[in-house]
């Protein structure tokens, strides 16, 4: 959507008091951004906050869209005592807009200038809703809160009475009055004087009120015009159509007929057309798919019709004496031959019919900004929320791909005019399209009073600061369509086999994890360590579920291609670069074993040694991110109590194949389990055996993981027990995870069963 030029863009916004956005600062790329977050994290006030302080209406803010800890603090101001002094500020919303500009169109933004020597390329404009006068709206408040008890007082007395007049506290006065005593105020913002977080340098800072000729709202309005494109569409399905259905609906045809009429070139021979209706509609129909040409050769960049889908044609639908009132309708021919069948528009799929609507939208709304030539703003912003509704992976990608080209550059003049796109989405289809660079990820945050805030990360941040990872991470996360962005939690699994028996395992160690909203991430012990930064980054709870991976060194010449591993270390005292060794796969239980995994190793719990892992205590397998309140846990293969021919050994598996073989020893070794492949030949006489039987099964050629795995699932779940190491894990998460998505405080969280394995 970016113009020819594009000089003129939203660089970024702050907003402060809006809801959960306590303080908030985001970030925008010139062309397009891409808003992703769980639910309820803030994308949606994000959007609307701009669209309520652009239109400058007071009507659109109500108490509620303040933040919930300024109630408090408006309550707290309102039973001060009236001969109070040096009265504090109210709470107010701000948004703090910051405009990147070349030097050439500074005179676009001459009146934010904050001085006649400013050097730069961003200038600043805060917008407060904020009081009038707080002595004005005070002395208000009292007055009737007064004259309320007063008359209250005046009433028959009632035993346990429990009356209390309007209005009850400030907030209470606050809800029905907001609007007449709040009104927007207007700041120029000095770039100078704010650091690269665009906070103000000094506490004290006092930015520069605009006056009143012109108004900050009309030279607002000459900045920036936004148009939003709202998630709930809304659009008309066979059920509205024959009057079985309720609530508000708009058809495709009515929309296009709008359009037609406010942006379509409606030309003058366009008469003859309407003469010719009297004796036939023919030239009207040619006419209509004349003038909506544009509009589906549009929809053609973005998959429309596409292959097997009807493609649109516009046909009148109208009495020659009403004509100049009624509408068109859109219909679809089911072929190519000149009399071929045709659809009301009602008969297409709500997804074709969202597409259509979209494109109509965009088109709509760029063609008023065009048209206002010459009080025309420079900068056009536009928001997109949820494009993906009903629309299918495929076409969701095709969208976000082609969505910059439905705005034609040759339709703006003058390179200072340019239009940004902010879309909301909860789609990975289109995070995979777009990558990291434009995300903007909410995250939802928790204080330590239960008040629910959000703090947004610009992820084209963490790509120019991990070179390292960044690339790996991009394609990993193309290949699976992750959906990290939307998750409560994350929990990093080492193979296929965690993967796919995690859901049941859930299911029987932590049912509650099943009602939250879980990305499960296949990732192997060789590369969950390059996630570090990324979950770090997100501030996201992260269970990492990996294998002991035990191995012995291999010193010498001698190698084995089949049965040695490569694992890397670092150098004793942490200079130089990790040095790679050669090790054999071997028994935890093997003298000086070592770990080959690289999660343990360089991420959670940083330890090489065997016997440290196994001496590891829940403390050292939990670290906070480094962002927000969210903490990493990890868990691997733990010593635990294998009962076999009435024989109880503590025993610790390499990988859960292993530990799985060993916690349902008499189960795996069953005759009906024969085909998990873990059923040894012969028998084995001690615990010890059977530890050492299923290793080498396991790590042998023939073993089929995946089929294992298969083999289990086709059991009832009720028969066989969850390996322990992770079961505490589970456990771990369920506890640290709500279902609101907040986060407990870790310290007070101590796995049961593995202190008890520790002790």
């Amino acid at each position: 959507m970016p113009t020819k030029g594009g000089n003129v863009h939203l660089h970024s916004y702050r907003i402060a008091n809006y809801r959960r956005l306590k303080d908030v600062h985001v970030a925008l790329a010139s062309d397009i951004s891409i808003f992703v977050g769980a639910n309820n994290s803030g994308k949606t006030s994000a959007t609307q906050a701009i669209h309520a302080f652009v239109a400058a209406t007071a009507e659109r803010f109500s108490l509620y869209d303040f933040s919930a800890d300024c109630w408090k603090t408006f309550d707290e101001i309102g039973e001060l005592p009236s001969e109070t002094e040096d009265l504090p500020e109210l709470p107010s919303i701000s948004l703090d807009l910051w405009f990147q500009v070349d030097v050439s169109d500074l005179h676009l933004v001459v009146a934010l200038l904050p001085s006649t020597d400013w050097a730069g390329s961003e200038v600043g404009l805060r917008i407060e809703f904020a009081a009038k006068s707080v002595v004005d709206l005070l002395d208000g408040y009292r007055a009737a809160r007064d004259d309320a008890r007063e008359k209250a007082a005046a009433l028959e007395a009632r035993a346990n009475d429990r009356y209390v007049p309007w209005p009850k506290s400030l907030t209470d006065y606050l809800l029905k009055e907001l609007q007449k005593e709040f009104e927007f105020k207007y700041y120029i913002l000095d770039r100078a004087r704010f650091d690269d977080t665009f906070r103000p340098r000094d506490g004290d800072y006092v930015p520069l009120p605009l006056g009143k000729e012109p108004s900050g709202a009309a030279i607002l309005k000459s900045l920036i015009k936004v148009d939003s494109l709202s998630a709930q569409r809304h659009l008309a399905d066979p059920a509205h159509s024959s009057g079985q259905g309720v609530g508000r609906s708009e058809d495709l045809s009515r929309r296009l007929s709008k359009f037609y009429k406010h942006n379509l070139d409606q030309r003058q021979e366009d008469h003859s057309a309407l003469r010719a209706l009297h004796e036939t509609e023919l030239a009207l129909n040619e006419h209509l798919e004349d003038v909506f040409k544009t509009t589906f050769d549009s929809l053609s960049t973005l998959g429309y019709p596409g292959l097997h889908n009807p493609r649109l044609q516009i046909r009148s639908a109208i009495n020659p004496a009403t004509i100049l009132s009624q509408d068109t309708r859109v219909h679809y021919v089911l072929g190519n031959e000149p009399n071929a069948p045709t659809l009301p528009d009602s008969y297409n799929g709500l997804g074709f019919k969202n597409l259509i609507y979209m494109v109509v939208e965009i088109l709509d709304a760029h063609a008023r900004w065009v048209a206002d030539k010459e009080k025309r703003a420079p900068l056009h912003l536009i928001f997109i929320e949820e494009p993906e509704a009903h629309l299918h992976a495929q076409l969701q990608q095709v969208f976000i791909r082609n969505v910059l080209r439905l705005v034609q550059e040759e339709a703006v003049d003058g390179d200072a005019y340019s239009c940004q796109a902010i879309v909301t989405t909860h789609s990975p289809h289109i995070l995979y399209e777009r990558g990291f660079k434009p995300i903007r990820y909410f995250r939802r945050e928790s204080g330590e009073d239960g008040t629910q805030t959000t703090d947004v990360l610009n992820l084209s941040a963490f790509y120019a600061s991990n070179p390292e990872e960044r690339d790996f991470l991009e394609r990993y996360l193309k290949l699976t369509h992750c959906d990290l962005f939307f998750a409560d939690a994350a929990i990093l699994v080492e193979g296929n086999v965690e993967r796919l028996l995690l859901p049941v395992m859930i299911e029987r160690a932590a049912a509650q994890l099943m009602s939250a909203c879980l990305c499960i991430l296949e990732v192997g012990g060789a590369f969950g360590h390059k996630f570090k930064s990324l979950i770090n980054f997100l501030g996201l709870v992260t269970l990492v579920i990996t294998d002991l991976d035990s191995v012995t060194q291999v010193e010498g010449a001698a190698v084995d291609e089949d049965e040695d591993v490569q694992y890397e270390v670092a150098e004793e005292g942490g200079g130089g670069a990790p040095q790679t060794k050669r090790g054999r796969a071997c028994l935890p239980s093997a003298a000086n074993a070592l770990t080959s995994n690289q999660t343990l190793i360089q991420w959670l719990p940083a330890k090489r040694s065997i016997q440290e892992l196994l001496a590891a205590v829940a403390a050292d397998k939990v670290q906070p991110a480094a962002a927000g309140t969210a903490h990493v846990r990890v868990c691997y293969q733990v010593h635990t109590d294998v009962e076999w021919n009435e024989t109880t050994v503590a025993l610790c598996g390499r990988t859960l194949e292993e530990a799985f073989g060993l916690e349902n020893a008499a189960w795996c070794q069953h005759v009906n389990q024969k085909d998990l492949s873990l059923k040894l030949r012969p028998v084995p006489a001690t615990p010890e055996d059977l530890a050492q039987g299923l290793h080498k099964r396991v790590g042998g050629k023939s073993f089929n993981k995946t089929k294992f795995a298969l083999a289990v699932l086709m059991r009832p779940p009720t028969e066989w027990t969850v390996p322990l190491y992770i079961r505490e894990g589970l456990e771990w998460l369920s506890s640290v995870v709500r279902l609101d998505g907040a986060v407990t405080e870790v310290e007070e969280i101590t796995a049961p069963a593995e202190a008890e394995a520790a002790t």
